[in-house]
């Protein structure tokens, strides 16, 4: 298997094989993230991916009972470059029970709902989108390239056509300043999106990039922990999915949290509540990471 760059996948995707079929990330613009400024966006040769299958499965065939499409947005790829990728990992890894990529709502609204039916049909089950808030004003600060209603458009599309949905937000993008309104957006962008999964994270401002420029210059201001944890409580509060796992088991979070929204929200609510008041111990700074 042949990688460039950095890799990155969800926690839920620790035991998946990665496939690289493109390289970096073709929307590029969010403030906070650096994971893909590196690189320049391209698909990659079918060849070359269509031979990293094959290797994978030489090596590991049946081991593999899940595909991690990489990079940042690999639903931008055409069906043209989907269908020989889905065609080559559900004939090599007879184990195969998903495949799942990151997308955006860009990536899905550009998508019919006849492509994304083929998709699911094809074998991709599975899409992590990240609308960070449900705030519009945050949306545009952080350059998201999507609103609350294109979100909640895209992730219909997504349910319509069967492909299961990972909703990710990001705690503290905000910032101090519209901490309230993004965490109230998000909690309602989660319930209108209704996601399969439901995850937060806690923003790490990362030098270099146009978030940390802001914060260097005062135009920018992270909530401290219990911000954080107030944020966190709100979401949790007033999120109503249907039916969503719900986990905060990045790395990036203060308070690893596990559970089903909404039938165990007074439980994390609980547990929200003992952190807030400095009854449960929370992850040192050392210990967390991107």
């Amino acid at each position: 298997m042949r990688y460039e760059g950095r890799i990155y996948r969800p926690p839920s995707e620790a035991n998946s094989y990665i496939l690289q079929a493109t390289i970096g990330c073709s929307w590029n613009h969010c403030t906070y993230c650096d994971m893909y400024r590196d690189k320049q966006y391209h698909v990659r040769d079918e060849h070359e991916t269509l031979q990293d299958i094959t290797l994978a499965a030489s090596a590991y065939g049946q081991q593999v009972d899940k595909v991690f499409v990489a990079d940042g947005d690999a639903l931008v790829m055409t069906l043209e470059q989907w269908r020989p990728l889905l065609s080559a990992c559900r004939e090599n890894f007879p184990r195969l029970r998903r495949v799942s990529a990151y997308a955006t709502a860009r990536n899905l609204l550009e998508k019919t709902p006849e492509e994304l039916a083929l998709l699911r049909e094809w074998g991709l089950s599975l899409l992590y989108i990240g609308p960070e808030s449900g705030d519009d004003e945050t949306l545009k600060r952080i350059a998201k390239g999507g609103s609350f209603a294109e979100h909640t458009e895209a992730a219909k599309k997504a349910r319509d056509a069967g492909i299961k949905l990972s909703a990710i937000f990001l705690l503290g993008a905000g910032g101090i300043e519209r901490s309230t309104e993004h965490a109230m957006a998000s909690a309602h962008l989660a319930t209108q999106m209704d996601p399969r999964f439901v995850s937060c994270l806690t923003l790490t401002v990362v030098p270099g990039t146009p978030i940390a420029r802001l914060e260097e210059s005062g135009r920018f201001e992270l909530p401290d922990i219990m911000g954080v944890l107030t944020e966190l409580r709100t979401f949790v509060d007033m999120t109503r999915p249907s039916d969503a796992i719900f986990r905060t088991n990045h790395a990036s979070n203060y308070l690893p949290l596990a559970g089903r929204l909404p039938r165990d929200r007074e439980r994390i609510v609980g547990v929200l509540d003992a952190a807030l008041s400095g009854e449960i111990p929370l992850r040192p700074d050392w210990a967390r990471g991107l």
